[in-house]
């Protein structure tokens, strides 16, 4: 349910430049900055060669140096406070670069989005701070992780811009989330993109989010799904056709048997990596870089 808001996002940023600092969910957002499905499938499958975390993380973790991915954590909104130090240092540096951080709304609980913001608001940075709120952090509902319904609301208190967009809208997506990007390369400093999307899935295969949200919410977030939204969208103005519709499905298809095969292909790591890159060179003791 996330997917037009990542595709969005990227198409308004300047990927040869420009930074992004991600959490768990951006799947799509990595695919569209370059990382390929192979290597994804690699690292999900944990096989020689990942290039993502050396096969030490968990999937869709880890940092991409080709792409400008930054290695990220698996604890909530660290990647916040990270993002505005990237974006300061390239304020510095003169390099008009716009830093993206994403985050859902299980991190703008935590004390890391404040400081975040507060310190982005105070220096003016060049950083997005891009919320994807889908309502639930894992079981827990919006209404008893704030008292407030738009995390939007909050940019005010920080001096930086707020805005609210519906996430399953890729066109209203792009554009509030081009007009920050403008805003911070031009030197007007952070803004919050608040866009509200679904998580049409359970948050893992081990949670099964029937024990906490009603048969009828549940129905009518499929009714929000992007892809048929995008879809019905472009058939309305002609764009697409059933027989383009049908190349489509196909080609993602075969892409993604074939980074597959490519995948299952690769042996497992040696044991003897197992320690490989703990240590730092240089720091002392029995390091091994």
């Amino acid at each position: 349910g996330h997917e037009a808001a990542q595709v969005a996002t990227v198409m308004a940023t300047d990927p040869t430049r420009d930074r992004y600092l991600i959490y768990y969910r951006q799947l799509t957002a990595m695919l569209m900055l370059g990382t390929t499905p192979t290597e994804m499938l690699v690292q999900f499958l944990a096989r020689d060669g990942e290039i993502l975390s050396g096969a030490r993380q968990f999937p869709l973790h880890g940092a991409h140096p080709r792409v400008d991915l930054f290695s990220f954590s698996n604890v909530v909104g660290t990647q916040l406070p990270q993002a505005v130090g990237v974006a300061l240092a390239d304020k510095m540096k003169g390099r008009n670069a716009v830093t993206i951080s994403f985050f859902g709304d299980g991190a703008a609980s935590q004390g890391d989005c404040h400081e975040a913001m507060n310190f982005a608001g105070i220096h003016k940075v060049p950083v997005v701070f891009l919320c994807e709120n889908n309502r639930y952090a894992i079981s827990v509902p919006l209404e008893q992780q704030m008292p407030v319904e738009s995390i939007a609301s909050r940019a005010f208190a920080y001096g930086i811009p707020g805005v609210e967009v519906d996430g399953t809208d890729i066109v209203a997506s792009y554009e509030a989330v081009k007009e920050a990007v403008d805003r911070a390369r031009s030197g007007g400093g952070a803004s919050l993109v608040e866009l509200r999307v679904e998580r049409l899935l359970p948050h893992t295969t081990d949670d099964d989010h029937t024990r906490y949200r009603s048969e009828e919410d549940i129905e009518r977030m499929r009714d929000m799904d992007p892809l048929p939204i995008m879809e019905q969208m472009l058939r309305r103005h002609g764009i697409l056709d059933d027989a383009t519709d049908a190349e489509f499905k196909e080609s993602a298809r075969r892409a993604v048997d074939d980074a597959t095969d490519e995948a299952e292909a690769l042996p497992f790591p040696p044991v003897g990596d197992m320690y490989s890159g703990v240590l730092e060179s240089g720091m002392g003791g029995n390091s091994h870089a």
